[in-house]
């Protein structure tokens, strides 16, 4: 099967890359991501200046991570003299990411444009005023010569606005979506947050942001033809799917291998044939864009239906059910009359033995 995906003339032998941040974070970190499979090289966020990074800066559960990270720890002159000339070799398309305000793109582009071939530009510190965002962007554009994505981060009030208004200035495309915050994370066995922050606060990322940061992308894709490389809670191969489906080109992946391990590039890179099958796509580029239709609300009420081979009697949708409307005796029994037709009854069998709610 042809895994592979393309974007303004770059060849990703598939469409798995790492999310800038620290698995990226110097050259033998990138060669090693490089060595799980994966279709492209995107470094940690390079600006003028290290970075001066509290710590601690990162906590995890199996749901997510919250990290007070910032951008690269590193200089520009060691990205410059080591890191990027350590990758030149690395043989996959590159994209450098740096930040953050028009001035600090001036300085970086340059210096920094024969490294890669593309450059994504962090918004992550630079506000939700537009303006400034559009002069970054077509600072960069100008100065680059390659394509420029610049990433939307999830406080932006309007991301189709957002898209619009960078492209315009000459953005190739965006990158959707960066990590969510301020956000708190308290210890359960202290009570308080472990982080090393400024009033502990740090950015949320990881499995329980995908469906933000996939109806983001699709929002974008509806409104404007430009690429977008999708991030934001990719943890599988069908989660990777997801994403092409509502419109993405590629798909970056960073806290899940916080989460699972590094392995978790290579475990999503060997599942992605399989993924895309089931589905049935025949290669990547079938995929990318196949759930892009505009769907109308629907307000028919459809009760559940119940397979007793699958049903277990374990009670949970009787348990669940906010309507009151599901009573579980020696079988299941919904009282239609009841019944909102809302659908967490289906969404949350443990069998699958309820059906005929939720739409396919």
């Amino acid at each position: 099967m042809d895994l592979s995906t393309e974007i303004l003339g770059i060849e990703f032998k598939n469409p798995l890359l790492p999310a800038a941040g620290p698995l990226t974070g110097d050259d033998k970190k990138m060669k090693y991501i490089a060595s799980l499979g994966v279709g492209g090289m995107v470094t940690k966020t390079i600006s003028t200046e290290a970075a001066k990074v509290p710590r601690p800066c990162i906590v995890a559960t199996k749901d997510y991570v919250v990290n007070a990270e910032l951008w690269s720890e590193y200089g520009p002159d060691k990205w410059i003299n080591e890191f990027l000339p350590g990758i030149q070799d690395l043989g996959m398309p590159k994209i450098i990411s740096i930040g953050y305000t028009k001035e600090q793109v001036e300085w970086l582009v340059p210096r920094l444009k024969d490294f890669g071939d593309a450059f994504e530009i962090s918004t992550h510190y630079v506000g939700k005023d537009l303006s400034p965002i559009a002069e970054v962007a077509k600072t960069a554009s100008k100065l680059a010569g390659k394509p420029v994505f610049m990433k939307v981060s999830p406080h932006m009030p309007d991301p189709v606005e957002f898209a619009k208004v960078v492209t315009e200035a000459g953005a190739a495309g965006v990158v959707a979506v960066n990590s969510l915050g301020p956000a708190y994370y308290v210890d359960p066995k202290t009570g308080n947050s472990p982080l090393g922050s400024e009033n502990r606060y740090g950015w949320i990322s990881g499995p329980v942001i995908k469906p933000l940061a996939l109806s983001i992308v699709q929002r974008i894709r509806q409104a404007l033809d430009i690429p977008v490389i999708g991030v934001g809670g990719v943890k599988t191969a069908e989660d990777v799917v997801e994403f092409l489906e509502v419109g993405a080109s590629a798909v970056g992946m960073l806290s899940s291998a916080l989460i699972f391990g590094k392995a978790q590039y290579k475990r999503i890179v060997d599942g992605l044939e399989e993924a895309l099958r089931k589905r049935g796509y025949s290669s990547v580029k079938d995929a990318i864009g196949k759930k892009l239709e505009v769907k109308h609300a629907e307000f028919t009420v459809n009760n559940p239906k119940v397979d007793p081979e699958k049903c277990t009697l374990c009670k949970l949708c009787e348990y669940v059910c906010p309507y009151f409307a599901i009573k579980v005796t020696d079988r299941v029994e919904v009282d239609p009359n009841a019944c909102f037709g809302c659908g967490l009854c289906e969404s949350r069998c443990p069998t699958s033995a309820i059906s005929g709610v939720l739409k396919k």
